[in-house]
């Protein structure tokens, strides 16, 4: 196994016992054991940002990521998860209840303000203003928008400390807004829309992505959990997303539309900023690679060019791997690899297969099923068809590897006391009182679980629906390998043999 990703299980478990007690023997508030939480743990932080002289981030200055150096120490990492956890928690104690409420009933009233701002490059034009920022009679004379409302999604936005308010109705980037900077002239993007996230790192793209598509889609929620006929369907097209667009359509054929040809590729760059955020060769580190013997047989099930698949070829040839796609993906394949590994192709090391995993596979003596991000795009009963499949081919001794995000629970898992259960099931927990999966600072693989939903009627899963799942198609859940430091978003890898017959 490479060294990012960790066969133990380092929970620490969460306990149900009394709260501590104070100096005069009074029981702890939950509050006040938050805020203590906050104080060790910054003096944690600091003394690691002073011992490797890295700052503290700056809210008010733009994001870099060497702001982000202090993460490299995963005690900072861990303490800074820890401080974020404990101050959410506070305000959810001590903020009144129905503001709070109202953070998530109005959620859509943030993503409109910030849709606007993000989609007439407000921004690039402060960016361009410098640190002393700009008004929004300014701002409109450039995007040709009315300033007044600009203004208001400005405010709202600024009160998240989403760009900042500075004098009255003048404006500039925070942190957090300058994540959507495609860092592009302002005025070049204003000329050319449609060319504003080519050649760009991609978070503006998915960010554009999410507040369009399924920002659409989420409208319709309900409205397809209530009807009977598509409340409990697993058929992709049975999405909120294929309701909202009056079709019955996946996303694929949506995008396969001409007219849809920006939104595709404005995805497409989007998945690349997520690749981007990911360590560059997980699937290099998801196996033990080198145990497998010379002429070991791996096949990438709908690998397609075969991105995970090339730091394995290079770094083992002796193993011979078997990319599988449909037939349009595979001819891009090939392409990519007369590129990238042309001698893997003629050699025979590497081939390039067309293939369609709700078909049964070819017999042979595959030693790994290889499967990068593919479940999640599916409901239950498709994973089912594609798992049965890969089992009716799979002899003893084959191994299932799969590489997806694992959602945690939200409260202590207990399946791991007592080094019960499968080795890695259980993620490191946060302390207690906090949430055991840190809170909202670990929300973004839950908000991917709720778009998966939105826009293909599929899901993110837990380590214990994932081994049901695993044992309804007739394979056994062994391990997960977790990632050290990774957010729920982050790619775990999970070890399945076939079940006896």
């Amino acid at each position: 196994m490479g060294s990012q990703f960790s066969k133990t299980n380092k929970s620490s478990k969460q306990t149900s016992k009394s709260s501590p007690k104070s100096n005069n023997n009074m029981p702890t508030s939950t509050t006040r054991q938050l805020v203590d939480l906050i104080s060790a743990s910054l003096t944690t932080l600091e003394k690691s940002c002073q011992a490797k002289g890295v700052d503290i981030p700056d809210l008010h200055a733009p994001f870099h990521p060497s702001t982000e150096a202090f993460r490299a120490d995963p005690a900072a990492a861990e303490a800074a998860n820890v401080i974020s956890a404990a101050a959410l928690q506070l305000a959810a104690i001590l903020t009144p209840p129905q503001v709070t409420l109202y953070q998530f009933v109005g959620g859509h009233f943030k993503a409109a303000a910030i849709r606007a701002c993000l989609e007439s490059n407000v921004t690039e034009i402060l960016r361009e203003a410098g640190p002393d920022g700009i008004h929004i009679n300014d701002i409109a004379a450039k995007n040709g928008q009315d300033p007044q409302k600009i203004g208001r999604f400005l405010r709202i936005l600024a009160t998240n400390h989403v760009y900042r308010e500075i004098r009255p109705n003048v404006f500039t980037n925070t942190r957090i807004s300058s994540m959507l900077d495609t860092l592009k002239p302002s005025q070049d993007i204003i000329a050319n829309p449609e060319l504003k996230h080519d050649n760009t790192f991609g978070l503006a793209a998915l960010a554009s992505h999410h507040l369009d598509e399924a920002f659409k889609a989420a409208a319709y929620s309900w409205e397809t959990l209530s009807d009977p006929k598509t409340a409990k369907s697993g058929d992709p097209d049975a999405s909120p997303f294929a309701r909202a667009i009056g079709k019955k359509e996946t996303l694929w054929q949506f995008y396969d539309h001409p007219e849809e040809a920006f939104r595709q590729r404005r995805f497409n760059i989007g998945m690349q900023g997520i690749q981007a955020l990911q360590p560059p060769d997980a699937s290099l580190d998801a196996f033990d690679w080198k145990s497998l013997p010379a002429g070991a047989i791996v096949v990438d099930v709908g690998g397609g060019v075969g991105t995970s698949s090339l730091p394995i070829a290079r770094e083992f040839p002796k193993l011979k791997v078997v990319v599988q796609d449909l037939p349009p993906v595979i001819k891009d394949a090939n392409e990519l690899w007369a590129t990238k590994m042309p001698d893997a192709i003629k050699s025979g090391q590497v081939i390039l297969e067309e293939q369609d995993f709700f078909k049964p596979q070819q017999k042979r003596d595959v030693s790994v099923f290889l499967l990068k991000q593919i479940l999640h795009d599916w409901s239950d009963e498709y994973c089912v068809k594609i798992l049965k499949n890969l089992r009716s081919a799979a002899s003893s001794g084959t191994k299932l590897v799969i590489l997806e995000s694992i959602m945690p629970f939200a409260c202590h898992d207990p399946s791991a006391d007592q080094a019960q259960g499968i080795p890695g099931a259980v993620p490191r927990e946060a302390p207690a009182p906090l949430l055991a999966n840190f809170g909202a600072v670990n929300e973004m693989g839950y908000n991917a679980d709720i778009d998966m939903f939105l826009l293909f009627n599929s899901q993110e899963r837990t380590a214990t629906h994932l081994q049901e799942l695993l044992e309804s198609a007739g394979w056994k859940l062994t391990v997960i390998h977790r990632r050290e430091g990774g957010d729920s978003t982050f790619l775990q890898s999970i070890e399945a043999i076939p079940v006896s017959k």
